[in-house]
């Protein structure tokens, strides 16, 4: 790796303002910046003076969410097949090496076009703004697929990084400068854009499409629970959901949903790698959990119908909640920024997420709106924990 940077060092002053290739620059300094840690350090003013950089923060995320991508591919492999057969009662961890294979020829696509689209994009603002390529989208990049159903067609996927990099990301000045979650705007811009292509009982399962099997549908646990709102409800009560989707289960991931969003374990593997490193936030991600579950066991205490009754802590584990928690809310761009920001914030994204889910039957997930609606809320909630750190001193210094 020495003998690299040495040739990178020497091809350097070809690139620096003014010389031969001045305009490649930004092509240049980003190749050298992800390979080595880059040579410019902050000698002044009131900075944190470290090793790390941004981009080994970022590749530090992607670490966390190997997991999640690795269980995601074999679930995705594993739905396939079931939907090939027609058979929901596959055992899950049978056929592991030609489950894991499917399931990679359909998710390692979504990767290379979420990063084909949303790099190129990047290199072509950094061209005209004379700046390398924003590490960003290294996380985004990523987080975008895993938020995906497994069916999505690959151009729709391109098209929605293309909208979150340009409308979520470059027009409020780049990475740093987004106010809302940039993989959470692509996902918002394909549910609102192409709604039968992210959601109903088809688009979770690569192959369900095909399937010569009649009745057979790829619905998930939470489409399954919004139709106790409905006059024609899938279970007759909430014995025959628990049955079919058990805690365990759901726990672990083996139901259907977006590639990298069902397993709540592996999801927690990723917090633990980003708390122990200290990139993620302990307060969003438990503030986050804390607001879905009271307001799972409030709904609990009204009743009403299965959904309003079923146990709180299932909230918590189907769907995209623990996702959510850890690696979207806790964006540190568009996150609240003060430490009882990050608590009221976390609170009431968790809180609102499971509101939306429950009372909005038209809407089984709540966690994309309840997550992007805080990114909006942060500043405001960041501005009355200041002002009240202020009355507090004013008030301190009347009293002395």
């Amino acid at each position: 790796m020495k003998f690299l940077e040495n040739i990178l060092h020497k091809m350097e002053p070809n690139f620096v303002k003014g010389a031969k290739y001045e305009k490649w620059n930004p092509l240049f300094e980003t190749i050298a910046t992800f390979a080595f840690t880059p040579k410019q350090v902050t000698t002044k003013g009131a900075h944190i003076r470290d090793g790390v950089d941004l981009k080994r923060t970022m590749m530090m995320v992607i670490i966390a969410l190997i997991p999640c991508l690795l269980f995601g591919i074999y679930n995705t492999g594993h739905w396939q097949m079931v939907a090939e057969l027609g058979n929901r009662n596959l055992p899950y961890w049978e056929n592991g090496l030609d489950k894991f294979w499917n399931g990679s020829l359909i998710v390692l696509p979504l990767i290379v076009v979420s990063y084909g689209v949303g790099l190129g994009i990047e290199f072509i603002f950094g061209m005209l703004r004379g700046h390398s390529l924003h590490e960003g989208f290294l996380v985004s990049g990523m987080l975008i697929p895993l938020t995906m159903p497994a069916d999505v067609p690959l151009w729709m996927v391109g098209v929605a990084t293309a909208f979150a990099v340009i409308i979520g990301k470059e027009i409020f000045g780049g990475t740093g400068m987004n106010i809302i979650n940039v993989a959470l705007t692509a996902r918002a811009f394909l549910f609102f854009a192409y709604p039968t292509s992210m959601s109903g009982d088809k688009v979770w399962m690569a192959g369900t499409e095909t399937t010569k099997v009649d009745g057979f549908t790829g619905s998930t646990a939470l489409g399954d629970l919004a139709t106790f709102m409905s006059d024609k409800p899938v279970f007759q009560n909430l014995n025959g959901f628990t049955s079919e989707y058990s805690l365990s289960e759901s726990f672990i991931g083996m139901i259907p949903g977006s590639v990298g969003e069902t397993s709540t374990f592996a999801c927690l593997i990723g917090a633990g790698i980003l708390l122990i490193t200290g990139v993620g936030s302990l307060r969003i991600m438990a503030s986050f959990f804390v607001g879905g579950l009271a307001m799972g066991l409030l709904l609990n205490l009204m009743g009403g119908n299965p959904y309003f009754e079923l146990p709180a802590v299932y909230h918590l584990v189907i769907g995209s909640f623990a996702f959510g928690a850890i690696f979207m809310a806790t964006d540190p761009v568009s996150a609240a920024q003060t430490a009882k920001g990050k608590l009221v914030y976390g609170f009431l994204g968790g809180l609102l997420a499971i509101l939306i889910r429950v009372l909005n039957p038209a809407y089984p997930e709540g966690v994309m709106l309840a997550i992007l609606f805080m990114n909006i809320s942060a500043p405001l909630i960041d501005y009355y924990v200041i002002q009240g750190n202020i009355n507090r001193r004013l008030k301190r210094i009347k009293t002395a």
